[in-house]
């Protein structure tokens, strides 16, 4: 049960944080990942977390945005079976801000195939 241990892990030099299971690992430590996104993998499995920081669409509400940049993703990935598994509600988040503006955050969670 240990690869169910969760620890957390800085993101983008530490500016931010979360936790998820140990079983994942770094993507950094095999290729390159451009600045803007940190990938873990599971070594094992065909699983993987991928945490992005995406430019702001005037034309996508805040509560649709997660779920729109996850679909683009699956439609420029030309990802199969794409499913919306989870979506957040809006979370304002005091710690991140732009200039004195504090962020907003939501979350999808999707699943695809990408066949290579």
């Amino acid at each position: 049960m240990s690869a169910d241990l969760l620890s957390e892990r800085p993101l983008f030099g530490g500016a931010i944080s979360t936790s998820f299971p140990l079983r994942f690992q770094d993507v950094i430590n095999v290729r390159q990942v451009p600045d803007h996104q940190e990938v873990f993998v599971h070594p094992a499995r065909d699983e993987s977390l991928i945490f992005e920081l995406l430019d702001y669409k005037h034309e996508v509400g805040d509560d649709g945005s997660a779920v729109w940049f996850l679909r683009d993703l699956a439609i420029e990935q030309e990802g199969e079976g794409f499913a919306l598994l989870e979506q957040s509600t809006v979370v304002e988040a005091p710690g991140l801000c732009y200039k004195s503006i504090p962020a907003i955050v939501t979350t999808a969670v999707g699943q695809m195939a990408v066949i290579p």
